[in-house]
């Protein structure tokens, strides 16, 4: 098989590796929730080199994100709901129908005209949308609601801070940080619970209800906690490479090092952070 900028060609890479009988182990393994977090990820990627401005990059992470969507779309027609064709149609589709203004006769002339327009086509397509929905028995709509304006396209933690300040708008909220820093305390406590049943589901769901509890603590405070994390990220690839790179000056990989040695560069790395 060669390569080819066709997209013909991409599905039928795709479609070979999940051949169950001559395809890839890993790929023909994978299911939509298995491959999900790629798709985030690669996403990230995209944005990362978009803003570090590398073109060679973004070619290459965009094919990754364009895989993903391959990806997705051979999973479902093997399940027999769609194929990409379908996919591609249903975008092609969606862009025609929300700008008349180019491709068919229309009134919306200004940028005014034409947002007004695409929100009146965005109601009409969301009415549409929700008798699918029903006819597929799919009656919970996250959509719908005080909370239906928060979208859950975004990252998790943006999700639970806007989550929680729209919440907030009712008067469904902490009226202090103090509560809070309880009810975090209770959530470790039922972590720690979760953690002695063995049980994994049990582990994940007070995981996530202690994590909540810190993004609620970090709007009281008014440290945004995406941004917050943001910054432990970067201070941690600090120290961490101030420890790889004291190892090897003395020679030692971080596979060879003892937790000790690295503790005691960590907190090296620590000091020179506050002596700075």
């Amino acid at each position: 098989m060669e390569p080819s900028k066709d997209i013909s060609r991409l599905i039928e890479i795709m479609a070979a590796l999940r051949n169950p009988e001559t395809g890839c182990p890993w790929d023909i393994e994978q299911d939509f929730e298995s491959i999900k977090p790629y798709t985030i990820e690669e996403a990230y990627e995209v944005a990362d080199a978009i803003e570090r401005r590398d073109m060679d990059d973004l070619c290459e992470e965009l094919g990754d994100l364009l895989l993903q969507v391959v990806f997705h779309s051979r999973m479902a027609e093997e399940a027999g709901e769609f194929s990409f064709g379908d996919v591609v149609e249903a975008i092609t589709k969606k862009m025609i129908r929300r700008h008349p203004h180019v491709f068919a006769r229309s009134d919306a002339d200004t940028p005014h005209a034409v947002k007004v327009q695409w929100d009146e086509i965005k109601t009409q397509e969301k009415r549409e949308r929700a008798e699918r929905r029903l006819k597929r028995g799919i009656t919970e709509d996250f959509k719908a609601g005080h909370l239906g304006s928060v979208h859950r396209s975004q990252p998790a933690l943006t999700e639970a801070l806007k989550l929680q300040e729209r919440a907030a708008k009712v008067g469904f909220d902490w009226s202090e940080a103090e509560p809070i820093l309880d009810k975090i305390e209770e959530e470790i406590e039922e972590l720690r619970e979760a953690l002695k049943s063995g049980a994994p589901d049990k582990v994940k769901d007070e995981l996530g209800d202690l994590i909540f509890a810190l993004v609620n603590i970090g709007r009281h405070v008014k440290a945004d906690p995406e941004q917050a994390l943001r910054g432990t990220n970067t201070k941690f690839r600090r120290r961490f490479n101030y420890i790889e790179k004291e190892l090897k000056v003395i020679e030692k990989s971080l596979e060879d090092a003892t937790l000790d040695e690295m503790e005691d560069l960590w907190q090296a790395a620590k000091q020179m952070e506050r002596g700075s």
